[in-house]
């Protein structure tokens, strides 16, 4: 470990090189890691690196989740609760169902069960890929949000399928009221661990005299904790970190101070930018790997199996998008739906064509014993390699091509928001406003005597415009703090209250008062 060193240090140096390189070419980084990773696994002398999955799992899984989870707006997850769901669980599991079919009838040695095995591996969409390319070009909201929210739910329900699988390979058989049992137990077991986890993780923060730097780790601990307690009982990690961590998102300004959510900021997104800067560059590098046990089949024909299955992900995907939107628009005469209107022929298509599969297919794959009841596992080497051909072919053919065709596209959004401008006026209007009359309500005597207070009424009577700084005296400062903490309450109600706002434009104003409360205490 210690004289590989050198080498694993000049890997993350490689990646921050190599996501400037995809930056400056306008290329989503993943696809660039992945093939840079592929080239350097051809270099001599290269140390061999093994994807150990309990890693992903227990190191790189809980905390990409976790920031998932924190970054997420709740109010667009509600809103399209349903078709999230319907992406998370039943596409997923009608693709593995439709690999699990088609495996067995064209792979020699594939029974339904391994079929199944395979299809539950590939099944789930890498949320990480879908978002680095979707930086590069204007989606509408709700489909972004549609697809961030799938990519919080689709590992659960691809793992736990997976876990059905390996046990009816392993006992030939399918009980499939112990099945639905131990299903509903990982859902609701993950859900319910994450929250209670979550919750005492708010209680430390709110009444343990915790400093920045406190706060800070106890965070970056609650994810491995929410997934390790649901894992041991037998329940969803996954759910449970996602669950637990919107919860304490949606909670964030009851229990942490402005300094802890500012700092947080930073070390979160340069932890998750080296995590996922990792783990594809990792997908390349375990090429050697994967080729290695590689046998009773050549390589020509396994390709053939692992673009084929590729192209039954696609297409089952894309069918299963237009089928979704077909459902809403059936059920919106029956029941109150997010989507009012049809959204035509192209939404469906990006949303089909946006299934590119990353890191967590490739850890479950790694997950299949190399043995089982005291016999290799059946066909586990080649269902390793067709899961990284999947990876690399829907990573660079999707990958690729999706900013074309989102372009190409125009896709059209299905809620409208106000314009940023016009939202950004309403909201600076809004707080002056409210902020005026907080201070003539409960400070009248102080606004009538002090003009440091008279000047911060100014400054919000003209809209938050003026960013020249004030000079404000100790005894004010408690006023304008509570002042700020008033303006953030109204925002915190308002994204709650006006479907009209994009929470995106609450979160810029509730950053901007956590800057000026931050500002506060060193002025």
């Amino acid at each position: 470990m210690i004289e590989n060193l050198p080498f694993y240090l000049s890997l993350v140096i490689a990646i921050v090189l190599l996501i400037m390189l995809a930056n400056k070419i306008k290329v989503a980084y993943p696809v660039v890691l992945v093939i840079a990773g592929l080239l350097m696994s051809f270099i001599p002398e290269l140390p061999v690196l093994h994807i150990d999955p309990e890693i992903i799992f227990y190191i790189f899984l809980p905390p990409l989740l976790y920031e998932a989870a924190w970054s997420i707006s709740w109010k667009e997850l509600w809103r399209w609760r349903r078709i999230i769901s319907s992406f998370a669980f039943v596409v997923v599991f009608l693709t593995a169902l439709s690999v699990a079919f088609f495996a067995n009838y064209f792979i020699p040695g594939f029974s339904l069960a391994l079929g199944f095995l395979l299809g539950g591996i590939v099944s789930p969409p890498d949320a990480v890929s879908a978002n680095a390319i979707l930086k590069f070009v204007k989606v509408p909201k709700s489909m972004s949000s549609i697809l961030e929210g799938e990519s919080l739910l689709n590992d659960a329900s691809s793992l736990i399928i997976v876990q059905f699988a390996l046990l009816a390979v392993g006992t030939g058989q399918f009980i499939w009221y112990d099945a639905a049992t131990n299903f509903g137990w990982m859902l609701i077991g993950g859900v319910g661990i994450g929250l209670l986890v979550g919750y005492i993780f708010m209680k430390a923060h709110k009444y343990l005299p915790t400093d920045t730097n406190m706060d800070i780790i106890l965070t970056l601990v609650a994810p491995f904790m929410m997934y390790i307690a649901a894992e041991e009982v037998h329940s969803s990690g996954v759910l449970a970190v996602v669950s637990g961590g919107l919860l304490l998102s949606n909670k964030r300004h009851s229990f942490l101070s402005s300094s802890s959510r500012l700092r947080g900021i930073n070390v979160w997104q340069s932890l998750v930018f080296l995590l996922n800067g990792l783990v594809f560059l990792l997908i390349g590098l375990d090429l050697p790997e994967i080729t290695s046990g590689l046998e009773g089949v050549s390589i020509s024909v396994a390709i053939g199996y692992g673009l084929l299955v590729t192209a039954v992900l696609i297409l089952v995907r894309i069918l299963a998008a237009y089928g979704a939107i077909l459902v809403t628009l059936v059920m919106r005469n029956f029941i109150q739906v997010a989507q009012y209107e049809n959204p035509g022929y192209k939404t469906p298509l990006i949303m089909g064509w946006s299934g590119m599969r990353g890191v967590v297919s490739l850890a479950a794959a790694l997950l299949i014993p190399v043995s089982i009841n005291g016999h290799p596992f059946p066909q586990r080497n080649l269902i390793l390699f067709i899961t990284f051909i999947v990876i690399l072919t829907t990573l660079l053919l999707q990958g690729l091509t999706l900013p074309y065709l989102i372009k190409k596209m125009k896709i059209k959004s299905f809620i409208t928001y106000l314009p940023d401008e016009e939202a950004n006026q309403h909201i600076r209007t809004g707080l002056a406003k409210h902020t005026i009359q907080h201070l003539n309500e409960h400070y009248s005597t102080q606004f009538q005597q002090n003009k440091v207070l008279q000047q911060i009424a100014v400054k919000w009577d003209e809209n938050m415009t003026s960013d020249a700084d004030l000079e404000i005296p100790n005894d004010i400062k408690f006023i304008y703090l509570e002042l700020l903490n008033e303006q953030r309450q109204w925002l915190l109600a308002k994204n709650k209250e006006d479907q009209n706002f994009d929470e995106d434009i609450i979160r810029k104003h509730l950053y901007k008062i956590d800057l000026e409360e931050e500002k506060l205490r060193f002025f």
